[in-house]
């Protein structure tokens, strides 16, 4: 099963700083269709005003990703963390037992971000927050986060969940493919250019839910800056 969620029908909210599109329900969109997709609960294409942000706020019982596309965003946190991650960058935060965090723009142009929230497999876990560079150049795809042993000893951040955030260019006509679990699947979305995935196509920022195949073949049409969070 391959679905294509397109843009223009994710959930929606606006207000004078966050203009919000949600792939599952959150906050006041409310799907009961799409109330998450395996492990994956949450993820939210959001622009940030520049000089605004949110204010400090609690978690619980969450792995938390922020893939930043455009810009920057500054996190603070109970823990005394703080850091600046930019675009092509990505931070992630166990909220486990409790954690509160402040997001904010401190540029001065718009932040543009996917924030991908996903249920831990672990329960109760310290709470923490990571943030890494990694290579902008080059085609084809990187682990960022996972929660995988080999993912991490080859420098992805941690995660405590079943799973794994890849992330990275296609070049026009350029081919990648992954294998998946049988009992998983992948949730991926191109933030730029435009794709098919087992030869159904997708366009920018619409969601492509994948379950029940072993093998994806991911093909640019048009160059594609791509985040594929795959599950199980």
């Amino acid at each position: 099963m391959i679905e294509i969620r397109p843009f223009t029908a994710l959930g929606r909210f606006r207000n004078a700083w966050l203009n919000a599109r949600h792939h599952f329900s959150f906050g006041e969109y409310h799907d009961p269709a799409r109330m998450g997709f395996g492990g994956l609960r949450v993820w939210n294409d959001d622009e940030i005003a520049p000089g605004t942000g949110f204010d400090p706020h609690p978690h619980r019982e969450m792995e938390i990703v922020t893939y930043i596309r455009e810009g920057a965003i500054t996190h603070r946190d109970s823990l005394g963390n703080e850091g600046r991650t930019e675009a092509g960058d990505v931070q992630v935060m166990h909220a486990g037992t409790g954690i509160v965090h402040a997001e904010y723009n401190r540029e001065t142009v718009p932040t543009r971000l996917f924030q991908i929230w996903l249920m831990p497999n672990t329960p109760r876990v310290a709470p923490g927050w990571g943030t890494r560079q990694f290579p902008k150049a080059g085609g084809g795809l990187s682990v960022l986060a996972s929660g995988r042993a080999a993912d991490i000893e080859a420098g992805a951040l941690p995660l405590y969940t079943n799973g794994a955030l890849w992330a990275g260019t296609l070049r026009a006509g350029e081919t990648v493919r992954r294998s998946l679990p049988a009992s998983g699947g992948a949730y991926l979305v191109p933030a730029t250019g435009a794709i098919t995935v087992n030869g159904v196509a997708a366009a920018t920022r619409d969601g492509v839910a994948v379950a029940g195949e072993t093998e994806i073949a991911i093909t640019a049409t048009d160059e594609a800056e791509l985040v594929l969070v795959e599950l199980g």
